[in-house]
């Protein structure tokens, strides 16, 4: 049983990494979403909005995270005031929806030591210094290997590299690319645990 307990507290280690201060971590992972996959596995069902018809979108900012070289904190306790509903109706062209925005803030957001204000920033700073591809504009259904999404990205941004970014699938369709930065937003190699690229290929739904 002893052994059991021990295994248990392993696997969970990087959930009670929750209860750490803010502002103690290594570097952030910047999470790209591709907005048609999610679109199709959930956000149509519930009606969110970036789903819309016509709206196009493509990639959209999952989050700016907090991480650690083994695990990442999450929830961390903060002084710092949340956001208004202003502040994260303000990321919705950044991120699909405020409310994302607002639940990245408590689960990733409250863990930076910045303020909301501060963090919001950054993360549409982390954003904007990424260039999008031409070759990942796409006009309808295609399959892709990870690596090509991955080669695109490295084509449009000479200074990341292969072992800084990694492409992740969910029920074999695109779902995130991942980028990891230094805490002045500098491109540097992943750690072990956030470097899981999707094998094989995958559906990369065009937007609508």
């Amino acid at each position: 049983m002893k052994l059991l307990a021990l295994i248990a507290f392993l696997l969970a280690a990087p959930a009670a990494l929750a209860n750490d201060g803010p502002g103690r971590f290594d570097y952030y992972v910047l999470s790209l979403s591709w907005s048609p996959s999610w679109c199709r596995a959930e956000g149509e069902a519930q009606g969110a909005r970036q789903c819309d018809a016509g709206r196009g979108r493509g990639f959209v900012v999952h989050g700016l995270w907090p991480q650690y070289e083994q695990g990442w904190p999450e929830y961390c306790r903060t002084d710092a005031r949340d956001p208004t509903h202003r502040e994260t109706a303000a990321m919705a062209d950044v991120m699909g929806s405020g409310g994302l925005a607002w639940h990245q803030w408590k689960k990733h957001g409250r863990c930076s030591g910045l303020s909301a204000p501060d963090y919001f920033a950054l993360t549409r700073q982390a954003a904007d210094q990424i260039i999008l591809s031409p070759h990942l504009r796409i006009g309808r259904d295609v399959r892709l290997a990870a690596k090509l999404v991955e080669d695109a990205f490295i084509e449009a941004n000479p200074l990341l590299a292969p072992e800084g970014i990694t492409v992740t699938c969910r029920n074999r369709a695109l779902q995130e690319v991942r980028i990891c930065l230094t805490r002045d937003l500098r491109p540097r190699a992943c750690a072990p645990d956030i470097s899981r690229d999707c094998a094989g290929s995958f559906l990369m739904p065009a937007p609508r």
